[in-house]
Order: structure tokens, then C-alpha cells, then sequence
């Protein structure tokens, strides 16, 4: 498995790698997805300490015993939450960080995070309150480098100005293009990676393309009616061969681009995760073909997220 450095950081993670939220509660399944993953190569595992509400980094933590040295675990903050009880709100305070870290080393049970990241986040929050907490988990050695999950380029902008961010965690793929319009470039130009999230689209980037636009598209997606994301799910699903699947294409998509350090893609069952390792045996993608994958789909901008 190829790994490519995040950011000016010394972490240097798998090309694909393993975003958790979709394994679910039951452990030794959870535990066999993950050991699927680790066993083909894949080095980072992406966690939140919202997802089930603490239980997500528990059940991460427990599958990791024995082989901790030989990742890298990222996992979130900024969603306050009381275990047992329902709904959170959003607190990207200092108070907050502080405590939300220990939580987390104690759920995933380990004595420092690799990737620290604020999980979301407005450009009217304390943003150098947040920035000074999170410099001083780094200085404390419980976290080895922090980065922020948003798709917001205002907050981004900001973050990338003020802060010692290693990376950006934010959704990218064939049919959402907006990273391309605004942020990329920048974050290139100050040494700053990407961690892509949802690289299929909810599915409609995969071998089951058209099934998935009809249970997940009807609706349309950002720019997309559902009679496009038909169409381009349909010629996406043409470009199947020997040389790739749908899967792995859509995966060489968004790491055709430099600043993309990780395709971070959801497995629920070992089945979906062996879909997406399909990306190991594939053709590499050229020049002239990522530019044809290009052209089926739209450069759309960031309008109701800034």
C-alpha cells in the first residue's frame, strides 16, 4: 500500500484508508472489518467521539489491542454529549478540548492520538480559543498533530491563517467537486493535506451506482437531478474493465490529486471493504482519462456552507 505524507507532519498514511463510523456496534464484526483493513495494508483508521456516542472509539480501541503501533488513529472533537442520553451541541471551547481528549485516550484506550480534529465548526466560534488548545495538546504529547473536518472555506481560510493544521478532513468526490473550486490549491500552497470523506457518494460512484442513485438520489445531490446522477452513474459503471472497478475508479479520482494524503471510505461489512480494495489491483489512472471522468461531471461551488 502506497502512503503519502499529511502535510508537513511525520505521518504518512495509506492511500485508502478506513473511516469507522459505519462499523457498527457489534464487535467482532467491527473487529473483523478492521483487521481486514490493517491486514491489506491500510494504516489510518478515522474515528469521532460522537459516533454512537463514545461507543465508536470504544469498539476501535478494543479491535486495536496488540496492534497500535502499527497505525495511525485519527478521531474528533467539538460535539458535547452525555453518554446514555440523546442530541449534543456543538462546543469548541478550550474547557471542552481539554476534557474531550481524555475522554477519548481513555475510550480508545491508548496514551495519545495521531490526528486530533475539530469535528465541524462555524467562522463565529472562539477559533484562537480552539487553536491555543489544541497547540497545547501537541505540546503535551497526547496528541501528535491536529487538523479540522469541515467543508466551510471561510472557516478553512481561517484555520489555514492562524493555525498549525496538518490537515483537512472534508467531502470529496467525482460528483462533489467543490473542493476543486476553492480550497485545493490553497492548501497545497501552505503544505496542508486532505483527508477525503464520502469518495463514492453515498454509493453512486460504485458498481451499484444506478441502484444506490435510486435509493439515495431521488432527491437529486448538490448540483445533480436524479436523471443526471442516473446518467453519470451509469457511465461511470461503462468504464468497469479488467483495469479497475467502478470502486477503485472513483477512488483514483480524488487521489489523482497531491494534496489528497487518504480516501477515507466507510465499510459496514467485509464485503463493502474488499469493494473498495479493489484500488490495490488497479490500473494506474492517466492523465487523459482522469480528465474524461472530468468532464462527465460539474464543477459546482460551495454556496450554503461558508
Amino acid at each position: 500500500m502506497n502512503k503519502r505524507q499529511i502535510g508537513k507532519s511525520d505521518l504518512h498514511v495509506s492511500e485508502i484508508s478506513l473511516g469507522c463510523m459505519s462499523l457498527g456496534t457489534e464487535k467482532v464484526k467491527a473487529k473483523s472489518i478492521i483487521d481486514r483493513a490493517l491486514d491489506a495494508g491500510i494504516n489510518y483508521l478515522d474515528t469521532a467521539d460522537l459516533y454512537d456516542f463514545g461507543e465508536n472509539e470504544r469498539i476501535v480501541g478494543e479491535a486495536i489491542k496488540g496492534r497500535r503501533e502499527q497505525l495511525i488513529l485519527g478521531t474528533k472533537v467539538g460535539n458535547k454529549f452525555t453518554p446514555g442520553e440523546e442530541g449534543w451541541s456543538w462546543d469548541p471551547s478550550k474547557s471542552h478540548i481539554k476534557n474531550g481528549v481524555k475522554d477519548s485516550l481513555q475510550r480508545l484506550g491508548t496514551d495519545y492520538i495521531d490526528l486530533y480534529q475539530l469535528h465541524g465548526g462555524t467562522i463565529d466560534d472562539p477559533i484562537d480559543e480552539t487553536i491555543e488548545a489544541l497547540d497545547e495538546l501537541k505540546q503535551e504529547g497526547l496528541i501528535r498533530e491536529y487538523g479540522i473536518s469541515s467543508i466551510r472555506p471561510n472557516v478553512i481560510k481561517e484555520y489555514v491563517n492562524k493555525s498549525n493544521i496538518a490537515s483537512v478532513m472534508m467531502q470529496y468526490s467525482a460528483l462533489d467537486r467543490r473542493p476543486e473550486e476553492e480550497i485545493l490549491d490553497l492548501l497545497k500552497k501552505n503544505n496542508i493535506s486532505v483527508l477525503a470523506r464520502g469518495p463514492l457518494s453515498k454509493g453512486m460512484l460504485s458498481s451499484k451506482g444506478e441502484e444506490k442513485v435510486k435509493e439515495k438520489g431521488v432527491d437529486g445531490f448538490l448540483d445533480y437531478s436524479y436523471e443526471e446522477l442516473l446518467t453519470i452513474a451509469n457511465k461511470w459503471k461503462d468504464y468497469e474493465s479488467s483495469e479497475r472497478t467502478a470502486e477503485a475508479l472513483a477512488l483514483q479520482y480524488i487521489l489523482h490529486n497531491s494534496t489528497v494524503a487518504s480516501a477515507v471510505f466507510g465499510a459496514s461489512s467485509i464485503k463493502q471493504l474488499e469493494d473498495n480494495l479493489n484500488y490495490l489491483e488497479a490500473t494506474s489512472l492517466t492523465e487523459r482519462k482522469f480528465n474524461d471522468l472530468q468532464a462527465m461531471t460539474k464543477l459546482i461551488t460551495y454556496d450554503k456552507h461558508r
